[in-house]
């Protein structure tokens, strides 16, 4: 295919994903009152800095693509420039449409069985004591990626020993059998978010089930590992529905709680429905803590991977 060609599927893939995205909200989103501006606490700089740019050269000559990037992460910057990056694997095509999610959907890429390789090669080359990593939905596998999930922990193990490494996985639709594969590759911390509360599940992930996500993390727990999950608020969540996600939580095990304020990626997107304070994101925390969470991580910028290295 020449390049032309090339471009213009990209193009095509572009609009077709764009328009997506707008027909999902514009048919599962109830009218809302405008949130004020962004206010000064969601502000921040945009990324720059030497570290930040040979990060970026570095992922681009070994053709890898990361979360922070892909997701439009607000500390990009700030965790680029500290040498630590969320590596995503299985492409940067997602199979799913969630409301929420900046990373494309449409049709993945044909499995790169080398990838594990590379990320090992990535971590090696930054030097990290801990490596974060997560990947795309690939629901058309039959094992929706985590063979190659669980590779890539391997091959960064035998990169470097000593290192200690935090996945960031998919439902695989509640597949334990999936899910078992990256169990038995045994990461320091297994981390599959909630997002929501489930009332806004058909509208924020249409594909995916409340309950696949707390069986994942029960079956995890149930098998000795370290788990985590997160929630964004400003979606439309009731304050009792958070608090009963919550507890159902602490009650399949989970060690690690995070909770951050959902911004909307492009106007195609889920509208931000309410701006919250960084006062309650605090009260929040102190009722997590109460209700038995080893650590909680609350924060309007807080993401699933920001301060990762101290969830160990």
């Amino acid at each position: 295919m020449d390049t032309a060609h090339a471009l213009g599927f990209e193009r095509l893939d572009a609009s077709r994903n764009a328009l997506a995205h707008t027909e999902f909200v514009e048919q599962h989103t109830e009218p809302t009152p405008a949130p004020e501006r962004r206010p000064e606490w969601l502000k921040v700089k945009a990324p720059g800095g030497e570290t930040y740019a040979n990060v970026k050269t570095m992922m681009r000559s070994k053709t890898l693509h990361t979360v922070c990037e892909e997701a439009r992460c607000p500390n990009i910057s700030e965790c680029w420039n500290a040498g630590t990056a969320t590596f995503m694997i299985l492409g940067d095509t997602c199979t799913r449409s969630c409301g929420f999610c900046a990373v494309k959907t449409g049709r993945p890429p044909v499995l790169d069985v080398d990838e594990p390789q590379r990320v090992a090669d990535a971590v090696l080359s930054m030097n990290l004591k801990h490596a974060v990593i997560t990947s795309v939905n690939r629901d058309e596998l039959a094992d929706g990626g985590s063979r190659i999930f669980a590779d890539t922990i391997l091959a960064v193990r035998e990169a470097n020993p000593s290192i200690t490494i935090e996945v960031l996985i998919p439902d695989f639709k509640g597949k334990i059998a999936a899910l078992q594969n990256i169990i038995d590759a045994r990461p320091d911390v297994l981390n599959h978010n909630t997002e929501t509360v489930p009332r806004l599940y058909r509208r924020v992930r249409p594909q995916a089930k409340y309950d696949w996500t707390l069986s994942v993390l029960k079956e995890s727990k149930a098998q000795g590992l370290r788990t985590k999950t997160g929630i964004m608020l400003g979606l439309g969540e009731k304050r009792e529905e958070l608090l009963t996600v919550m507890q159902d939580l602490c009650d399949v095990g989970v060690d690690v709680f995070t909770l951050g304020q959902y911004l909307q990626p492009t106007k195609a997107h889920l509208p931000v429905e309410r701006f919250v304070h960084p006062d309650e994101f605090a009260e929040l925390r102190e009722i997590g803590l109460q209700m038995g969470f080893d650590w909680v991580e609350s924060g309007p910028l807080v993401r699933s991977s920001y301060h990762a290295e101290r969830h160990v």
